[in-house]
């Protein structure tokens, strides 16, 4: 864990939170997106943190 959380400008689909977050705990961007779309199918405010983290998140 020796990144910080930053969106790369890089290896984007919509906005780069999956990829940063992928990058920071050390997993493949592609497995972080699954682990995403597979918690939207839960109740709860995924949706929202994403949108929050989207604008929070600096850009690398």
């Amino acid at each position: 864990m020796a990144r910080r959380l930053a969106r790369p400008r890089d290896d984007r689909w919509i906005a780069g939170v999956c990829s940063g977050l992928a990058r920071r705990f050390g997993i493949s961007s592609g497995m972080m997106r699954l682990i995403f779309v597979v918690s939207c199918l839960l109740p709860g405010p995924q949706f929202l943190i994403y949108l929050v983290l989207w604008v929070m998140l600096p850009n690398e």
